[in-house]
């Protein structure tokens, strides 16, 4: 069920048109835009920044192999889902990896920035994608499975998204999160990708916990690489700039970028032989919301 972000009256059908109150949305890009008043900029990212990701993502170690963990956890969590969103999908990247994984399953992309979603038209054009602020999510009892992958830590009201997160999933869905972890960690790299936090497992837990859902799963991922990355970010505390295009964590030679995910590739085996990380660069968490399908 899909409701009017202005009333909550229930809008029936794809069309996005509030039969109480008459409310469409603006159209910007060519796409159904939620929130206009955040469409362009605001807190919490550098839109300018998508053109970059587009044109790393898909030759990133990190991209590539965090994909391949989302798609391992939603056909061991959820294999059968027929409607998955994501909010906060940027260029499109991990949704399109999902729209070719399960090819059955309708997909709705979401993206606070207007400007992230012609590049992820460019990657899932025949998909629904909205402009919308992931503090308000218009959906109740919709999806059967959620993803956010690395977009709450940029977000001050992150036990709100989860909460509105929650709502969105149908009875017995799955919530898909993987968030930057260890505060020690943090570096201009963070302040740079406008982070609001980095988290610890207790923390993700608890407030995950908050909304009602029950956890099934967590692990640390690119742990194998953790001492690489800590002495990484200890070296860039002293810089005085960090470009985000030029950042040797994103942007290695092709060499070292092979052998890293090969690295982050052998990590995954051994998450799907049954072996849990308790540290990492990053972090994963599966939750499922109680209750009977209808």
């Amino acid at each position: 069920m899909k409701l009017c972000p202005r009333c909550t009256v229930e809008i029936a059908g794809d069309r996005w048109q509030c039969p109480a109150c008459d409310w469409r949305p603006e159209n910007r890009l060519g796409f159904a835009t939620l929130a206009p008043e955040l469409a362009e900029a605001g807190g919490g990212f550098d839109p300018a920044s998508f053109a970059v990701l587009a044109a790393l993502e898909d030759r990133n170690f990190w991209f590539r192999a965090r994909n391949r963990l989302i798609l391992w956890a939603m056909k061991r969590w959820q294999p059968g889902t027929q409607r998955h969103l994501e909010v906060g999908c940027g260029t499109g990247y991990v949704l399109a990896a999902v729209r070719r994984a399960f090819p059955q399953t309708r997909v709705t992309g979401t993206e606070v920035f207007v400007a992230g979603l012609p590049y992820a038209a460019s990657r899932v054009g025949d998909s629904e994608l909205l402009q919308m602020d992931a503090r308000n999510v218009p959906f109740v009892d919709e999806f059967d499975t959620v993803g956010a992958f690395d977009v709450i830590e940029h977000i001050e009201e992150d036990e709100r998204v989860l909460a509105q997160i929650a709502r969105a999933l149908r009875p017995q869905g799955v919530l898909l999160l993987t968030v930057p972890q260890h505060r020690w960690l943090w570096s201009a790299q963070d302040d740079l990708a406008h982070h609001v936090r980095r988290y610890t497992a207790r923390e993700l837990r608890e407030k995950v916990e908050r909304t009602g859902l029950q956890v099934e799963f967590e692990t640390s991922f690119v742990s194998l690489l953790l001492p690489l990355m800590a002495l990484s970010r200890l070296r860039r505390r002293g810089a005085a700039e960090v470009k985000l295009a030029g950042s040797d964590e994103l942007d290695p030679p092709r060499w070292l970028g092979s052998v890293l995910e090969a690295i982050m590739n052998f990590e995954l085996s051994l998450i799907s032989l049954g072996l849990r990380f308790p540290a990492g660069g990053s972090r994963m968490l599966i939750a499922r919301k109680p209750g009977s399908k209808t």
